[in-house]
């Protein structure tokens, strides 16, 4: 059984042999959004698709060739966004779904906080009304015991 150094040799190699009996019309059947398709690469020379982003020498040997197919005028040139950095990852973010979680928690506090300083507010008003009648009736001898 292979590790995955040789695995990773053995696939850069399919590539390499792969690379070489195509033709530009070949090629142009698999392109995907201006650059080539991924998933037939990875069909044709019977590794997984995460084998063309992992493996770094068949990643850098595949970029070469689409800029080697651009070159020749088979592939749509890049974008100045694309040139400027072809890398460009997303950072995963891993508080993602806490953040977004610990926002619906603090707008559903707000709610009921705004709703428990009305009726804060109500029955504060109600006490005052009724303290006032409780003193006029105390005044006036009215208590009952």
């Amino acid at each position: 059984m292979a590790n995955g150094q040789q695995k990773a040799q053995e696939n850069l190699e399919t590539f390499e042999v792969w690379k070489a009996t195509q033709t530009d019309d070949d090629f142009t059947q698999i392109i995907f959004r201006g650059s080539l398709s991924r998933v037939e690469i990875a069909k044709s020379i019977g590794c997984g698709k995460s084998a063309l982003n992992q493996n770094p020498a068949l990643k850098a040997a595949l970029i070469q060739l689409e800029d080697d197919l651009r070159d020749r005028g088979v592939l749509p040139p890049l974008t100045e966004p694309a040139k400027s950095d072809p890398f460009k990852l997303k950072h995963y973010d891993n508080t993602s779904n806490q953040t977004k979680l610990n926002s619906i928690r603090v707008s559903k506090l707000e709610v009921e906080n705004i709703e428990l300083k009305a009726k804060v507010k109500e029955l504060e008003n109600k006490l005052e009304r009724f303290g006032e009648l409780n003193e006029t009736l105390s005044d006036m001898g009215f208590m009952p015991r």
